[in-house]
């Protein structure tokens, strides 16, 4: 039994200076040297070409394929699926060390003890609502509409299923009886507190659907109405333990069924899931009340190869495509694939199965269409490709998307096709994709010193449209050279909130804590937490660009990205300041009826704003 205490982290990063990440990869699975890096065919993905990579100079590994990516500690957790303090012990072994423990503070063992204890509530929850489906008088109309979709007993069981009973405070009287528990309740989005302190259950009256996290946890529930209540589904809200952005009901189950997944089915609610599962396609899963985004399909592709994506014949169905192939784009990466299927309208995947049966449904998926023929016949729906006219508007409507491809084989061809299309030459492609805006292009470091955007814009130049976020590519330079922190500026002000730009500022306030960290430090730092997905997206970046990133670079890089994002930010300042005064269209031109009612202040504003417009060219 481990040791019980909290692993210092100067031991953690001490640990992680001693080991080489080559070493410890290589005794589980042999690598191979490729230029200054090694790779390997991924142990966490099946794959036939190797897209696993390892730089030993930063102590970290990443797989192109299915996205893991991390130091030596998070390779042995995932690799041999132990827990972090005995992933940290079996490398201590292997370093010839002992791992030293302290005592956790009051803060952090409130803040541990606090995520455990929501972890188990949510268990006993969804062990009350099962008993309440077996045992609860009123739980006999949900057992009846159950049988009515066709779910046996077994497969409620092997999803959890449960029954909350109609009323105000069921769950509340049972786990509530103290302040304590009442908090934890409402902390797990159990409970809805009214402005005037009232409680009441937020499931009532409703068929429960447990959604676990790739460990099995409860971290959620899904509770679909018997009444006329609306919304026909309602989900747990956002809270500590959930993030409906990220999260995949089904995952869990679709890889307890089978490790070595090749497909798996992307369906719209989870009696689609559950129904699909009875008639032993154990491949469905489904996001949690929204339209599936790009973290979803990164997640689903680190299980399997090929994504197909369900949806209704209708208007409503196509428009949900629509929205799914643009969040997919930027995933397809070389070996994974990506296929759309259409209902015949008014069925959806619960009504076929149990309508054709399996092999009936399996028919459906074999004719699935490819990602690349329904992005072209898409287009072909708004243009005439038959005219030259419409063959310039395919081409322009084509380029932006292709834009967000990763480069690849897969975009060479994508490209291809459109030049066959059109009939445009390759070469008058490549030139128009060229001339495609992208997020970081030479505005992106405009403000940088002539003598220094050179550097930066070959770097930014190597990384597919999809990859050119600037605060990313800021995190993603820092991360590979630390020491940017030490002379940068304390905090990034930025023009929306996002994960990376509070990453970024975090990571900076760590390094100015820990100056020495390594690239591998800060992986570890973040393990386990949400901002590592984010993490492991930087570490996408620098693999990227590959042999052409070094320190310098990167460094330089990374002052050139924080200019541009200054430069932003005072561009918008600027636009704010023009709204305040309530200037239209033009700025160089105001009307007369506006301008006559600025006071002589905001007129000798105005003329300041414009001057500095002058300078940045245009807003």
């Amino acid at each position: 039994m481990a040791a019980k205490g909290r692993i210092p982290q100067y031991f953690i990063d001490d640990l992680l200076s001693r080991v080489d990440i080559v070493d410890v990869i290589n005794r589980r699975v042999p690598l191979k040297k490729t230029g200054k890096n090694y790779s390997a065919r991924c142990p966490f993905h099946e794959e036939k070409t190797p897209s696993f990579s390892v730089n030993p100079d930063k102590q970290f590994y990443y797989c192109f394929g299915c996205g893991a990516g991390g130091n030596a500690v998070g390779f042995i957790m995932d690799y041999e699926r132990q827990d972090f303090p005995n992933a940290v012990e079996n490398l201590a072994h292997i370093a010839g060390l002992e791992v030293p423990r302290e005592d956790l503070s009051p803060q952090q063992q409130v803040k541990q003890e606090r995520r455990k204890t929501i972890y188990d509530l949510m268990e006993q929850v969804s062990a009350y609502y099962q008993k309440q489906l077996r045992s609860d008088p009123q739980s006999q109309r949900a057992i009846d509409y159950l049988k009515r979709r066709g779910l046996s007993g077994r497969i409620a069981r092997d999803f959890n299923i449960g029954f909350a009973p109609p009323g105000w405070d069921n769950l509340l009287k049972t786990f509530g009886d103290t302040d304590e528990h009442k908090q934890q309740l409402i902390d797990a989005g159990m409970l809805i507190e009214k402005e005037d302190g009232k409680l009441y259950d937020r499931f009532r009256d409703r068929i429960m659907f447990p959604i676990r996290d790739n460990r099995g946890r409860v971290i959620a529930f899904g509770g679909r109405v018997l009444g006329d209540d609306k919304p026909k589904y309602l989900n747990s809200p956002e809270t500590d333990i959930f993030h409906k952005s990220k999260e995949l009901y089904g995952l869990y189950q679709a890889r307890q069924n089978n490790r070595h997944l090749e497909q798996l089915l992307v369906v719209e609610g989870y009696m689609d899931v559950v129904a699909l599962a009875q008639h032993g396609i154990m491949t469905g899963i489904a996001t949690l009340g929204t339209a599936s985004n790009t973290e979803h399909l990164r997640t689903a592709f680190r299980y399997a190869s090929e994504l197909i994506f369900c949806f209704d014949g209708d208007a409503a169905g196509r428009k949900a495509a629509e929205r799914a192939l643009e969040n997919a784009l930027p995933v397809m990466e070389d070996g994974r694939r990506i296929r759309f299927l259409f209902l015949p309208e008014g069925d959806d995947p619960d009504s076929v199965v149990n309508r054709d049966g399996a092999a009936g449904f399996q028919k459906m998926l074999a004719n699935a269409t490819p990602l690349e023929r329904y992005f072209f016949e898409s287009l072909h729906d708004q243009t005439d490709p038959n005219t030259l006219e419409g063959k310039a508007r395919l081409s322009k409507l084509a380029l932006p998307n292709l834009q967000l491809l990763p480069n690849g084989v897969f975009r060479q061809l994508m490209l291809d096709s459109l030049a066959e299309r059109t009939g445009l030459s390759r070469q008058s492609v490549d030139q128009l994709l060229n001339e495609t805006p992208a997020a970081v292009s030479e505005d992106v470091v405009a403000a940088a010193p002539e003598q220094r955007r050179s550097s930066t814009l070959k770097l930014a130049a190597k990384l597919p449209g999809s990859r050119r976020d600037p605060l990313l590519f800021a995190l993603a330079m820092l991360l590979f050279n630390p020491r940017g922190a030490a002379t940068g500026p304390a905090n990034i002000a930025n023009l929306e909130d996002s994960p990376a730009a509070a990453l970024l500022n975090n990571t900076i306030a760590l390094l100015r804590k820990r100056p020495d960290s390594s690239t591998a430090m800060l992986l570890g730092h973040w393990y386990g937490q949400p901002e590592y997905e984010v993490m492991t997206e930087a570490l996408k970046t620098i693999e990227l660009l590959g042999a052409e990133l070094n320190d310098e670079k990167a460094e330089t890089a990374f002052f050139d990205t924080l200019a541009h994002l200054d430069a932003q930010r005072s561009t918008q300042t600027l636009r704010n300041h023009v709204d305040q005064l309530r200037i239209s269209n033009e700025v160089d031109k105001p009307t007369s009826a506006n301008y006559a009612e600025l006071s002589e202040a905001d007129k000798q504003q105005l003329l300041t704003i414009q001057q500095l417009l002058k300078q940045k060219h245009r807003l």
